[in-house]
């Protein structure tokens, strides 16, 4: 983003983990289902066996789940006016340019 000069404001997610609301928000501007946010490949995540926990609890639930330990939202996550990216991929963050 510095090389396309791209304005952004930094923020640690882990330390400053988003709320409830704030993910709610994020979470249906983006389009995506709620699973995408999650960190499949981190340690919280498998410690706690998610990919078979996830399908037995609700949307409001694996957002709570989401706000508790910003480890568990899949990095980086890049909010816009009207679009979310979660995770890097190059073809999508081209579009950036």
């Amino acid at each position: 983003m510095d090389d396309n000069n791209i304005k952004y404001k930094e923020k640690n997610i882990v330390t400053e983990t988003p709320t409830y609301e704030e993910l709610k928000k994020i979470i249906k501007l983006s389009g995506l289902p709620i699973n995408k946010f999650f960190n499949t490949s981190g340690l919280i995540y498998r410690s706690m066996n998610l990919k078979e926990e996830l399908s037995k609890i609700s949307d409001d639930d694996k957002i709570r789940l989401l706000a508790s330990d910003g480890m568990l939202i899949k990095r980086p996550l890049f909010i816009m006016k009207d679009k979310v990216f979660v995770g890097f991929k190059a073809e999508e963050w081209d579009t950036l340019k």
